[in-house]
Parts: structure tokens; sequence; C-alpha cells
């Protein structure tokens, strides 16, 4: 299962990621032995990413949340469901740019584009500025209520469910939006505290599209 995202990664790196220098000591791949090792492997393998990802080594402490980690992203994060790969990396932008995360907000914000979203969208979750005109009415209102959730969980009643009814999200939509807000709170934190930095993915992105786009003018040059 090569994700798009983790194919540009392996098409663009030529180098081994660098070793990080965090809070709290994580398991580095080198390092890594019987099932935090065979973990690592098998996410490399399955998932085609040349490297494991910060925030699996901060999982790695305890082997079988690793595990669990690992599960839930194949089964949740990473894959279409109620909600889009799409809506959901734009939760996950919005949410981590709001908890003050470079390690997810980068991330998510690379998955987003390679998952379609437009540089306009992405701007507009990085500032919070969900009136956008990047964003249709029923995602405005998806990401408002994603921002509540973050924010003041303790406010959400039934009016914010029926006011993203009315704007044409399912029961089960909203459900999904909620355990995926949830979880970036949770990663952000974990990101954070442990002292991961951003991987500068967003970087690579724009290099890989400049080039590119580089690519097509000249083939057009010369077709012309």
């Amino acid at each position: 299962m090569a994700l798009p995202e983790y194919e540009m990664i392996a098409g663009a790196r030529r180098d081994p990621a660098q070793t990080a220098i965090t809070n709290i000591p994580v398991i580095e791949e080198s390092a890594a032995t019987g099932e935090v090792a065979a973990l690592y492997d098998h996410f490399r393998t399955h998932f085609g990413r040349p490297d494991v990802p910060g925030i699996l080594k901060c999982f790695a402490t305890h082997p079988p949340l690793l595990k669990q980690m690992m599960d839930l992203s194949e089964s949740l994060i990473f894959a279409e469901g109620a909600l889009t790969r799409k809506h959901k990396e734009m939760i996950a932008t919005l949410i981590s740019a709001q908890n003050l995360c470079p390690y997810c907000a980068d991330s998510h914000g690379f998955f987003l584009r390679v998952h379609g979203g437009t540089a306009k969208t992405l701007d507009a979750l990085q500032t919070g500025d969900l009136g956008s005109s990047g964003l249709s009415g029923a995602e405005q209102a998806l990401l408002n209520f994603a921002r509540k959730v973050n924010l003041t969980s303790h406010q959400i009643d039934r009016e914010d469910v029926n006011h993203l009814l009315q704007a044409g999200w399912s029961e089960v939509q909203i459900a999904e939006a909620i355990h995926i807000t949830s979880l970036f709170a949770t990663f952000n934190r974990v990101a954070n505290a442990f002292g991961l930095g951003s991987q500068e993915l967003l970087a690579l992105y724009a290099n890989v599209a400049g080039t590119h786009s580089r690519e097509d003018a000249l083939v057009e040059r010369n077709n012309s």
C-alpha cells in the first residue's frame, strides 16, 4: 500500500534522514531491535516510505502502542472513510496549526497538497481563515466545528451537529471529524513535548512541483 505522499518522499529524497535531537530520546531506526525493528521494517515496506517518521519513533518507547498507532494510521488516518483523505488532511492541518505543532502542520500540509488541496486552501488552514474562498461552504462549516472540538469541546451541543447536517454532512462523517480532530490534538502534544521539529515536507513539495513545472514548460517549448 504505497501512499502517493510517501512515493514522493522516496523519489525526492536521496540522503538518509538525519537523527533528530529531541527532548526525550526516541528509538532511532539504527538502534531498533526486536519487535520495534520488525514494526519499523513493516512500516517501510508496507507504506513505501524510506524512513520511519519521528512521530512513530515517539510511540516506539512502548511497542504495543507503536503497533496500535500504525494500525490506526492505516485504518483511519491514511485511508478513505466517511471523510475523504483530503478532508481529513484539512482537519489535521488546521488543528496542527492551531496547536502550534510545526512537525504535524508541515507534514499534513504536505499530505493535503499531495491529495489535491490548493495553495489557497493550505494558506486558509495555516492562518485560520475559515471564511476563505479556498474553502467551500460545507468545508467552512466542518472546519469551524473541528476548531470548536479542539478548543472548546465542552461547549459542543446538538445545535452544532444540526448545523453540520444542514451543510450536507452526515452524522457518521461528523463522528469521524471528531475522531480525527481529537487524535491530532493528541499527536500535536506528543510531537511538541518530545521536541520534534518540522520535516520540511512542504519545502520538498514546492521543489518537486517547481521541477515538474519547469519540465512541463520545456516539453511545451520543444513541441512548439
